[in-house]
């Protein structure tokens, strides 16, 4: 499919590149700083290949196909705005959020090379320029987990100037499940059963370290995810931990580490993580 149609555009100021779990491949610090990203080449919404245009929420959906059949998804990601609201106290994001979706991988791989010709290729990408965030997938059979995951890094940014690489990934890789599924459901229940049975834990300082995707495996991603469950659903003073640590960053105020805050609501935290999963289970 040919996009030279769509005309270049400057975006200038702040740029985050944050691509999917799926990949573990770092986008840098240094790579941000790289002059080309000031110069992509943005999508044009008035001519082809952008056929379907649609606004969920605080999303901006365009598409090169109809998306009549993703509407369930899109209501569900509008109702993900509000969640977050709900679950960390996230106020409504000020600015719209773009979601260019691809009808296939290979329409996909042309446009973000075209885009960003030197990022590593993602299935799902998350890019937030001047503070407006924009989504960029592609229709496959896990569409839906990629987008709950994008969109929740593309909402937390909307407020937050800055989440801590390991709780972004961990709050994405929760809400990245649909609500029903996300306490009992998540994929990463079965091997963290098995890691904690072998006395395999990672500490949330240990977490806080990783200040690089590279530094993000799967047993990271994992125990990212398990801390932001217990934090959620385990006791109320390591919630409330979470909310004000959040609400630090929101009001420009230092939040330090947030295993300081935990250490201060909690007597052995990650003791307590551990025995939150050890005796969860539905009800």
């Amino acid at each position: 499919m040919n996009f030279d149609s769509c005309p270049s555009a400057d975006w200038r100021g702040k740029t985050e590149l944050r691509p999917s779990r799926r990949g573990f491949l770092a986008i840098g610090s240094a790579a941000l700083a790289m002059p080309w990203l000031g110069a992509a080449a943005r999508p044009c919404f008035g001519a082809a290949p952008w056929i379907d245009h649609r606004s969920y929420g605080p999303f901006n959906c365009h598409a090169t196909f109809p998306m009549g059949d993703l509407t369930p998804l899109f209501q569900e990601l509008s109702a993900l705005e509000s969640e977050l609201q709900r679950t960390l106290a996230v106020p409504p994001a000020q600015q719209p959020i773009d979601v260019f979706l691809l009808d296939d991988e290979r329409e996909h791989r042309e446009l973000l090379q075209q885009l960003y010709p030197r990022v590593p290729y993602r299935r799902a990408l998350y890019v937030q320029r001047s503070g407006r965030g924009s989504v960029y997938a592609y229709r496959h059979a896990e569409v839906a987990v990629d987008l709950r995951h994008e969109c929740t890094h593309a909402l937390l940014h909307a407020n937050l100037a800055m989440v801590p690489l390991w709780l972004d990934e961990g709050l994405a890789e929760y809400f990245e499940m649909p609500a029903a599924e996300r306490a009992f459901q998540h994929p990463h229940f079965s091997k963290l059963r098995w890691n904690l049975r072998f006395g395999m834990v990672r500490s949330m300082e240990s977490l806080e370290s990783c200040h690089e995707l590279s530094e993000m495996g799967g047993t990271e991603y994992r125990f990212a995810w398990a801390w932001v469950h217990f934090m959620l659903h385990g006791p109320l003073p390591a919630h409330r931990a979470l909310v004000h640590y959040l609400g630090d960053i929101r009001r420009g105020n230092p939040p330090g580490q947030l295993s300081e805050h935990m250490d201060r609501a909690l007597s052995q935290p990650q003791q307590q993580m551990v025995q939150h999963f050890k005796q969860w289970k539905r009800t």
